[in-house]
């Protein structure tokens, strides 16, 4: 279905514009940010068309996501970040973005776009006030490079640049990694859980530690899921996570913390196989649900600018 008559921008249908008329901003709780940013990709390309893949691919969705109907709580989408401009500038124009739908009280999503686009992201919460930030990570990649092919923001060292910011790292699901990213893991005490022990042992819930930070941002690269699933990917790595295994852990981590914001990250699709950009819409739409069902009391609060914003599901 190529006919949509809501749209972000040209070429970026809003999410699930076939169940809702788009809401104004302010009666939104869940802000979608496209951000098809594709600059240091170190195998296959693509991810420059993942955000406009997903969000048309989100029209053939139901709005009951099995349990429940996130597009309750509104969703609006954004028009997609400029990246056309140096790496450093798409980050600082990535976490304006992100201040902006922070600080207006609503909950960012957003669509990469390859990996880097998570750091942006991280500024950008950081920039409207939280500072008590955790992030858990599921990846096939560690992505701590301090720099890969001489870019220290390439998508292969988007972690470390988190890390060089103080925050806490939780990864799951990684299966490549380099004898300098081990190294790193230990300099900043990065808690793991690896695919080779999630994937064999089917485990479905973690335990955080418990000084971790009470908000979290949770990152998903798809490629931490099982090419089985998404071979849509530029780096894909047998012996990811699965389907249900996913949501699962992502459902632990959100009773456990406040969930402040998720992304999608190195969607690629592969022209003719709609069946990637369907599941990569649907695990977006299902994310949003959990978040909903397990935070219906207000559940972050921080302070900007001498004022206190408190985000609620409700």
């Amino acid at each position: 279905m190529d006919n949509f008559d809501q749209l972000a921008a040209p070429g970026y249908p809003i999410f699930l514009g076939s169940e809702f008329t788009h809401p104004k901003p302010d009666d939104a709780f869940f802000h979608v940010l496209p951000v098809p940013y594709e600059h240091s990709v170190s195998y296959g390309g693509g991810t420059a068309d993942g955000p406009a893949a997903i969000l048309g691919a989100s029209w053939q969705l139901e709005s009951w996501d099995g349990k429940s109907n996130p597009s309750k709580k509104g969703i609006y989408t954004h028009p997609p970040v400029d990246v056309d401009a140096e790496p450093s500038q798409v980050i600082d124009n990535i976490a304006q973005a992100t201040q902006a739908i922070v600080e207006q009280g609503h909950f960012p999503i957003a669509l990469g776009g390859e990996h880097t686009v998570t750091y942006g992201v991280i500024k950008g919460l950081m920039a409207a006030g939280i500072t008590d930030i955790g992030v858990v990570q599921i990846d096939a990649h560690a992505d701590l490079r301090e720099a890969y092919e001489g870019n220290p923001y390439s998508h292969a060292s988007v972690m470390k640049r988190i890390a060089d910011e103080d925050i806490p790292i939780f990864q799951l699901g990684i299966r490549a990694l380099c004898e300098e990213e081990i190294a790193t893991r230990k300099v900043f005490d990065i808690a793991h859980m690896d695919a080779d022990i999630l994937v064999p042992r089917d485990i479905k819930t973690i335990d955080l530690p418990d000084d971790f930070p009470e908000n979290v941002f949770f990152t998903i690269d798809v490629d931490g899921i099982d090419p089985s699933i998404f071979p849509s990917t530029g780096t894909p790595v047998p012996g990811g996570l699965g389907w249900y295994q996913t949501l699962s852990l992502f459902e632990s981590v959100a009773k456990q913390c406040n969930i402040i914001g998720f992304d999608i990250m190195e969607f690629a699709p592969i022209k003719g196989f709609h069946c990637y950009e369907f599941s990569a819409a649907l695990l977006s739409y299902k994310m949003m649900g959990i978040v909903a069902r397990n935070k219906r009391k207000a559940w972050i609060q921080h302070q900007h600018n001498n004022q206190i914003l408190i985000y609620s599901a409700n």
